[in-house]
């Protein structure tokens, strides 16, 4: 049996914007045009890291 890894979300636009390595308003920006893959939930925006560093690389091959 494969072990099933937990999904590391991140919470947020500051957060969000760290590990991106951009400033909180460029993340809105990118979020709210929908260029990131993350979610809105109510007010806040959730990413799972994972998918928004596989985002990255994938921009870079």
């Amino acid at each position: 049996m494969s072990e099933v890894k937990p999904i590391e979300l991140i919470w947020g636009i500051a957060k969000i914007a760290r590990v991106i390595g951009r400033t909180d308003r460029q993340t809105y920006h990118l979020l709210t045009s929908g260029n990131l893959p993350a979610k809105q939930l109510g007010n806040r925006w959730v990413a799972e890291r994972g998918k928004l560093i596989a985002f990255f690389l994938e921009d870079a091959e």
